[in-house]
């Protein structure tokens, strides 16, 4: 479980094919492992991954075919920047919004838009996925925690303060990137409910 609330941006500083899928080894000097061990879980990206080896600042972790196909991760190359965040653990504080790290499909930026100090983003979702947005839910885009702000047909739109462009990736991305996003989790489990009656 994560917030969604990155602790650091990282850096894929090798990709290594084995048999089809991959491992990706990550720069984390600034994520502070000294308490992690193989096996925990860190988000990529918004993506939940297993460490399978830990080294002096960095890390590795497996990704499968499945993930590279529908996440962004199918997408890294070496040197590109990635959102870390460690596994919620507790007693922490929850400053974002449960996430599980389990993306549930890809959004395309559509348009980018100066908005006083912060910038307006809006997003293309596929159809099955929008129905989940809701105007001030919460959603996660590339493992950071953000507000809806508008929903109109398949897109919603976010606002991105200048401290979120300064410290995760976002305030790199370019009109036509494609995101991950993973909805917020109540939203999974009122359909659920509702659809069991």
């Amino acid at each position: 479980m994560f917030t969604g609330i990155v602790q650091a941006v990282g850096m894929v500083a090798a990709i290594t094919q084995n048999g089809g899928d991959v491992t990706l080894f990550i720069e984390a000097s600034e994520l502070g492992l000294a308490d992690a061990v193989v096996g925990d879980s860190i988000a990529i990206a918004g993506v939940c991954l297993t460490v399978t080896r830990l080294e002096q600042g960095g890390f590795s972790a497996d990704v499968s075919n499945e993930t590279l196909a529908c996440t962004t991760l199918g997408q890294l190359v070496e040197g590109s920047p990635i959102n870390l965040e460690k596994a919620l653990r507790a007693g922490q504080p929850l400053g974002g919004h449960y996430v599980t790290g389990h993306v549930d499909g890809l959004a395309v930026l559509r348009s980018a838009r100066d908005d006083g100090r912060s910038t307006r983003l809006l997003f293309e979702l596929p159809a099955h996925l929008s129905r989940y947005m809701a105007t001030k839910g919460s959603v996660t885009i590339e493992g950071v925690s953000l507000t809806v702000n508008e929903v109109v047909a398949h897109t919603f739109g976010v606002n991105l303060i200048p401290h979120t462009q300064a410290v995760t990736t976002l305030g790199a991305l370019q009109v036509g990137d494609s995101v991950n996003v993973e909805i917020d989790i109540i939203a999974r489990y009122v359909e659920r409910l509702i659809s069991a009656r």
